[in-house]
């Protein structure tokens, strides 16, 4: 049973500007529960509760949880944090946001967590275009920018239907309490926490046996290690695949003249569906797949969820396009493991193009290190690539890996490669290097995305 159907009233949010933390103060606002929250700063985030009805306070200060019967804080918050102490003395509980996002699961009929080493934000963004053309009032939360919902969230006034991703870093979709999961796939990734592939395994396996009986799981028959998952779980299982025979699989595929895929659903032996999509990839009609197998089976009208889809243009930061430049197009996308960077660059093959230019932002020191040899062949699909410097993220740098590393090893791999430190030395390179029709990536998990942005404003 969730706390929050106990004697809970007054919840008290440490971090409410933060957009995994506002989200929860915006689903107890129109819950009818008083939420008080603090900051370090305010910001658009913390105007639009206020305004809502949250009382912030900017800075923190042990009397600021007075009267709460409740603390949520993020995972960044620190044990000695000066609003935590005094919860503890005051005999408050506390909940990380992870757990949190568990608890608020249950107030829902149906809540899907969308797992996935590859395509979460993608599958759920999927998802949420089609509920958001439905009848459903639901509450969404994705991962990145969605056009249609204005922004990464929807809170809907229903309790019947609830969407989010749910991420395997640190084990925190363990958290989570979903009637239906999705597992996209699984892959080598985050080994600054898990151990190995075995690991990983094992906490989607985790993940899996935390749904009900009730409800489903959801799971890609094509993918090697999703597949170890099946045989360990007790509530019904529901394959999607594309080679594999599965409960809904994508058959007739075909590609038109920009790429774009073209597909059937095949359920229960019956074509139940056409879908075409308006972004492109293989790996694309995967998560498209997943999503509708979720919709089909909540119970959402055929042509909403064939209609929503062909709407779908991408999350943010997914194959997204930016622009031109020289009559090239530039195109950013979040690719930052070996697996994401070639699927990526597998469905520009498909795109009209002369030559394909990828700018490399790699993420973490610990992931640029672990997975070096699977990234220096990553890049098969690229004419020309260019290395910029590891974005550390939350890692600071033991002197392990460089980018110059993996600029040796993609130069082994035969490929045309070139390191270069500064985003104004790559948009100069760049400027005298690029064709008319050439296709420009920008692709990492950090802040790559700004020079994109610049290579189009260029003159």
């Amino acid at each position: 049973m969730s706390i929050l159907k106990g004697h809970i009233r007054h919840v008290h949010l440490i971090g409410i500007g933060g957009v995994g933390v506002s989200w929860i103060a915006e689903i107890l606002l129109s819950k009818g529960y008083i939420v008080t929250g603090s900051d370090l700063k305010g910001s658009n985030i913390t105007e639009g509760l206020t305004k809502k009805g949250a009382k912030i306070h900017i800075g923190h200060q042990a009397d600021h949880v007075m009267g709460a019967d409740l603390v949520v804080h993020t995972a960044a918050v620190s044990d000695d944090h000066v609003e935590l102490v005094r919860a503890r003395e005051l005999e408050i509980p506390t909940l990380n946001r992870a757990q949190m996002q568990g608890e608020l699961m249950e107030h829902y009929k149906t809540s899907v967590a969308i797992a996935g080493a590859h395509g979460k934000s993608t599958t759920t963004s999927m998802l949420s275009t089609i509920l958001a053309h439905s009848d459903e009032d639901a509450t969404l939360l994705v991962g990145a920018h969605l056009d249609v919902l204005g922004g990464n969230a929807h809170i809907g006034k229903s309790d019947n239907v609830f969407v989010m991703e749910a991420c395997e870093y640190k084990d925190s979709f363990l958290n989570f309490k979903p009637t239906h999961g999705v597992i996209l796939n699984i892959d080598e990734d985050h080994l600054d926490y898990f151990e190995n592939l075995e690991h990983i395994v094992s906490s989607f396996t985790k993940f899996a046996q935390s749904i009900p009986k009730k409800g489903a799981l959801i799971i890609n028959a094509d993918d090697y290690n999703a597949k170890k998952v099946i045989s360990h779980v007790k509530c019904p299982v529901i394959t999607i695949g594309i080679t594999q025979d599965s409960v809904y699989q994508a058959k007739n595929i075909t590609f038109d003249d920009k790429g774009l895929p073209q597909f059937d659903v095949v359920y229960d032996e019956q074509v139940i569906m056409t879908c075409r999509l308006s972004i492109p990839g293989q790996h694309n009609i995967y998560n498209s797949l997943a999503a509708v197998a979720v919709a089909h089976i909540i119970g959402l009208p055929v042509d909403v969820i064939v209609s929503a889809l062909a709407t779908f243009t991408n999350a943010g930061r997914r194959f997204e396009d930016l622009g031109y430049y020289k009559g090239a197009r530039v195109v950013d996308d979040y690719a930052h493991h070996p697996t994401e960077i070639k699927s990526t660059l597998k469905a520009a093959e498909k795109v009209p193009h002369n030559r394909i230019f990828c700018v490399f932002q790699p993420h973490t020191f610990t992931r640029t290190h672990e997975l070096l040899l699977e990234f220096s062949t990553a890049f098969a699909g690229a004419d020309e690539v260019i290395v910029t410097d590891i974005y550390a993220a939350r890692e600071k740098d033991e002197k392990v890996v460089h980018s110059k590393d993996l600029v040796a090893k993609i130069r082994d791999e035969g490929k045309k490669v070139t390191y270069i430190a500064s985003f104004d030395d790559i948009e100069e390179y760049l400027s005298e290097h690029i064709e008319e029709d050439d296709l420009i990536f920008t692709m990492g998990a950090g802040d790559i995305y700004k020079l994109g942005k610049q290579i189009v404003d260029m003159k």
